[in-house]
């Protein structure tokens, strides 16, 4: 096995023991915005991610989510989000991961999202597939986006602001139907195992991505911007498909945004 995702394999599965650990008791939430929250599980992952990697690469850059990474000049860098979907964890709703990626001289290398309540454990390495519980997995085959299901999430803060809900409308209404989980990891690995056939969403963070990205890939999916151009880290916009259904979101997206520029223009 990799020696990078072995490392991350085992972080995420000490990570998810955490988490359900914690599930199983009263959530201890705080703040870090008017209704963006952060659990204490959320910080006891994060920090035996942290530690785990530290340890075995102690000059490698760390990016997480609730700050207990540190940058360095290494070439290699993780992106950790330690409980993805920590609103649906708090309200006890069993849909969340643990998501760890890793990149290399500015390309995704090694991935690993670990459901803790179902056991799967998505895995992927570049140019050697991806994986759910070391079977190796593909997108789907749906080659029409009336036909497909589809995936996307909305933010916690600044919803108001946000121009999601004109896309989901669009969406819901050209598809066979659009989910809303709350973890753009599991959506993302989703995709990858033919259980969505696409996914999109705005403002979303590396260590929300950088895992998922890389599964899609390696199973044969595609990873874009909204105009089409290659997906990275840090991009506003993520549009995600098995590919053939791929075209026809980036018309809707064009035709969405046709839209709002003749109507800002009224």
């Amino acid at each position: 096995m990799n020696a990078f995702l072995e490392v991350a394999i085992d972080a995420a599965r000490e990570a998810g023991g955490i988490l359900m650990t914690e599930f199983d008791r009263p959530v201890k939430i705080s703040y870090k915005g008017e209704v963006d929250i952060v659990t204490q599980a959320d910080r006891r992952s994060e920090q035996a991610i942290v530690t785990r990697l530290r340890t075995r690469f102690p000059k490698h850059a760390i990016v997480a989510e609730e700050g207990g990474g540190a940058e360095s000049d290494s070439p290699f860098r993780w992106h950790v989000d330690p409980l993805d979907g920590t609103t649906n964890f708090a309200h006890g709703y069993p849909c969340f991961a643990v998501s760890i990626g890793l990149e290399e001289a500015g390309e995704l290398s090694a991935g690993v999202i670990y459901q803790p309540v179902s056991g799967e454990i998505f895995t992927a390495v570049k140019g050697e597939g991806a994986y759910l519980n070391q079977k190796k997995i593909h997108v789907s085959a749906i080659e029409k986006l009336a036909t497909s299901l589809l995936a996307t999430g909305f933010p916690s803060t600044k919803r108001a602001q946000n121009p999601n809900i004109h896309y989901y409308w669009d969406f819901t209404l050209r598809s066979h139907g659009v989910r809303r989980d709350g973890s753009a990891a599991l959506d993302l690995a989703a995709v990858a195992c033919g259980r969505f056939d696409g996914f999109w969403e705005f403002g979303l963070h590396s260590w929300d991505t950088a895992a998922g990205v890389l599964l899609v890939r390696e199973a044969g999916g595609t990873v874009t911007r909204f105009d089409g151009q290659p997906y990275r880290l840090g991009d506003r916009e993520l549009l995600a498909s098995n590919g053939r259904v791929h075209a026809e979101m980036k018309q809707i997206v064009a035709d969405i945004a046709e839209r709002s520029a003749t109507q800002a223009s009224l």
